[in-house]
């Protein structure tokens, strides 16, 4: 068996505001597995690197990915514990080659067309007449359940956007989650909780930073706002860690990012783990193309959740692949007449 990687940059069609600047492109790699004997048959896989939040996005990210080529080779196994967008990638890959190269990763009914996945609306930030206008946009295409960046405009003006939103849609046409992606202090904290809370706010991710374990664990303690961990997770890929976090801080919600939190095996020791604790949990993407996107919603159709996932949609980037998903009002469906072809790979500058 022999693996390839290739570099790749998606091009964002419009500037995308998030709590990190910013984003006109993001760097991603393509990984493929493959028999010397019939090269043209492989299977895919992509490692969505998240420079800025995956703690691997260095300048030793080249060299995993090379010394995995090697290992493949060899036939010897490569300590990708602390690479969770390559053991992403490349658990994608070979459940692709195993399933006979036809980027159908987790069969199910939702990969034959039969079932679909609710997915949460995300708006991104902007300034508040941009946010509105985009919070309106959602609701009218059938989304029943959005998701708010904040953080990126002043707090006064944040709290009169959710309160036009509360004003025009009640909390049981439309559930409000909100995301601060660590960007609430210790002052501020529990006056904005309770305020969201008062306005019908669902939930908050992240409301402070990640790596302070014992606030956070308070903060759960005490809040009247449900709080979700997302950050938080990332870079925890032992067991017994994992399971000390869940029980200090016991949030009531966790947000799983395959390519940030270990892979599709990672997230799924996280959600046994947080069943046994009774915290619910949704799967939310991390920007990854539509080859990573199609294997994260195969994936999600599996886990038998009936909460809005947090799917995007590939629609943001100009150069992204063909892709069996399509949305038709909040739900995200697979068209199985419509699969991703190996012909759309073969331009790609490929490492051997």
């Amino acid at each position: 068996m022999r693996l390839a990687y290739a570099p790749y940059i998606l091009k964002f069609k419009s500037p995308a505001g998030t709590s990190r600047g910013i984003l006109t492109e993001k760097p991603t790699f393509f990984i493929k597995i493959f028999e010397d004997n019939d090269p043209s048959r492989f299977g895919i896989g992509e490692c969505s690197v998240f420079p800025g939040l995956s703690p691997e996005a260095d300048g030793n990210y080249g060299y995993k990915l090379i010394e995995l080529l090697a290992n493949v080779a060899l036939g010897v196994e490569t300590d990708l514990s602390g690479y969770s967008s390559i053991l992403f990638g490349l658990e994608q890959a070979l459940r692709d080659f195993a399933g006979g190269c036809q980027h159908i990763y987790f069969p199910s009914s939702f990969t034959q067309g039969k079932s679909s996945i609710e997915i949460n609306g995300l708006v991104w930030m902007g300034d508040l007449d941009q946010m509105i206008e985009r919070i309106d946009e959602k609701v009218a295409l059938g989304f029943h359940c959005i998701k708010l960046k904040i953080g990126a405009i002043d707090w006064k003006k944040e709290v009169e956007m959710i309160e036009y939103v509360r004003r025009k849609y009640s909390d049981s046409v439309l559930q409000i989650r909100v995301d601060a992606n660590g960007g609430f202090s210790m002052d501020n904290t529990l006056p904005r909780l309770k305020r969201l809370a008062d306005l019908g706010v669902h939930s908050i991710e992240q409301p402070i930073p990640a790596g302070m374990p014992e606030l956070m664990a308070f903060l759960c303690q005490v809040s009247p706002l449900k709080i979700a961990l997302d950050e938080s997770l990332i870079g925890i890929h032992d067991r017994e860690k994992k399971e000390n976090l869940l029980d200090l801080v016991h949030p009531a919600y966790l947000i799983l990012k395959p390519s940030l939190c270990g892979g599709f095996s990672g997230a799924e020791e996280w959600i046994k783990l947080a069943e046994e604790r009774g915290i619910g949990w949704w799967v939310t993407s991390a920007l990854e193309s539509n080859v990573g996107l199609n294997a994260l919603a195969q994936w999600t159709a599996t886990l038998g959740t009936s909460m809005p996932q947090g799917l995007g949609t590939g629609a943001l980037f100009t150069n992204n692949f063909e892709c069996p998903l399509s949305l038709e009002s909040d739900r995200l469906k697979y068209d199985p007449s419509k699969p991703i072809t190996n012909e759309e790979f073969s331009t790609l500058d490929w490492r051997y």
